[in-house]
């Protein structure tokens, strides 16, 4: 199965109710939400990123801009089902989480099959060692594939901040990499 993409045909065959072009776009789109929200360290970023596409299929009317505009409207919801996350954490009490050394199960878990390769795991530690603002704008320019203005409407940022947290996010990127013996 190849890489699915979202046309602008492909958002208005959905939002006229075609079912084909919905799970396409699920099929091309969830990846990338599931990916923001791991790296935003939601809980349970399955259930989370089916709550995203629930939201906006139901949005779907309100969808402009043909598929630029359902990218930014799928992270748009994204980040807010994010930040409801956040906020109900601060509600209640504190869950221990489940952690490997823990299980003594002798097979694999799910979880454990699940997880990410090693080259994944070192990106993200390299990206959890940067501020919130600029591993928030790298995470949905990369793994989001959305423009410098989306994303300063999703952050409420002017574009020329989001430009500066991009370009500063990636020189201390460049230099933990470089401080790793790794040339770019």
């Amino acid at each position: 199965m190849g890489v699915e993409v979202v046309s602008d045909d492909l958002v208005r065959a959905a939002q006229d109710g075609d079912v084909a072009a919905l799970n396409t776009i699920y099929r091309a789109l969830a990846p990338a939400v599931h990916g923001y929200l791991c790296s935003k360290g939601v809980d349970d970023a399955e259930a989370a990123t089916s709550d995203v596409f629930l939201g906006l299929f139901a949005q779907l009317g309100r969808v402009r801009g043909g598929a630029t505009g359902l990218r930014k409207l799928t992270f748009s919801i994204a980040h807010a089902r994010m930040v409801d996350e956040y906020r109900t954490r601060q509600r209640r009490p504190t869950t221990l989480r489940w952690t490997p050394e823990d299980d003594d199960r002798r097979e694999p878990s799910a979880e454990q099959d699940a997880e990410v390769n090693e080259s994944t795991r070192r990106v993200m530690r390299m990206l959890d060692r940067l501020p919130p603002d600029q591993r928030e704008v790298l995470v949905l320019r990369i793994l989001g594939d959305l423009t410098i203005d989306q994303i300063s409407e999703i952050m409420g940022r002017s574009r020329g901040a989001v430009k500066q947290l991009q370009r500063r996010g990636m020189v201390t990127l460049r230099g933990i990499v470089e401080a790793r013996g790794v040339t770019l």
